[in-house]
């Protein structure tokens, strides 16, 4: 039997898929003055605000699945660019609380606005946003991102000599 594989493997798949999605969007996004990750935080905020939230970078740090410590970085800059206002959260001194400035809400909407074209055509081989093929892709997703990621020790792995 052998150990060879026969082509990439899904985990190659879709790090090569967000690798490339990512600097596509880094590209898309530089114009408007935001990376990939700054827009992930903003779009975010702006979802969550729409919806009367002002969250926590705890709870930002928890819908975009970054790290608390990186969405505080983010959110920093964003603050000093002028996007993002941070605010003691008045029930937890711990706590800080974001939400986007006027000109945050302005630049995002167009951010989201440049977002979706790009990811359209992305999206074009599964026949765009609106493709049956795309809701497939998009359920798959789903459920490989709403799976536990489980306990690997290591020690079924063999030595190979």
């Amino acid at each position: 039997m052998s150990n060879t594989l026969e082509g990439p493997t899904p985990g190659f798949l879709v790090w090569r898929l967000s690798m490339k999605w990512r600097v596509a969007l880094d590209r898309a996004l530089a114009p408007l003055g935001l990376t990939h990750a700054q827009y992930s935080l903003v779009a975010s905020l702006l979802g969550m605000q729409s919806a009367g939230l002002r969250p926590s970078q705890r709870a930002l740090a928890d819908h975009t699945g970054l790290e608390a410590l990186y969405v505080s970085k983010l959110a920093r800059g964003l603050e000093t660019a002028g996007l993002v206002e941070r605010a003691a959260d008045p029930s937890d001194t711990r706590a800080v609380r974001l939400s986007l400035t006027e000109e945050g809400r302005a630049v995002t909407g167009r951010a989201v606005e440049v977002v979706r074209e790009l990811v359209d055509g992305l999206l074009a081989p599964l026949g765009g946003l609106d493709g049956p093929a795309t809701e497939v892709f998009t359920q798959a997703l789903t459920a490989l991102l709403d799976a536990p990621v489980p306990a690997v020790d290591g020690s079924s792995t063999k030595e190979r000599s």
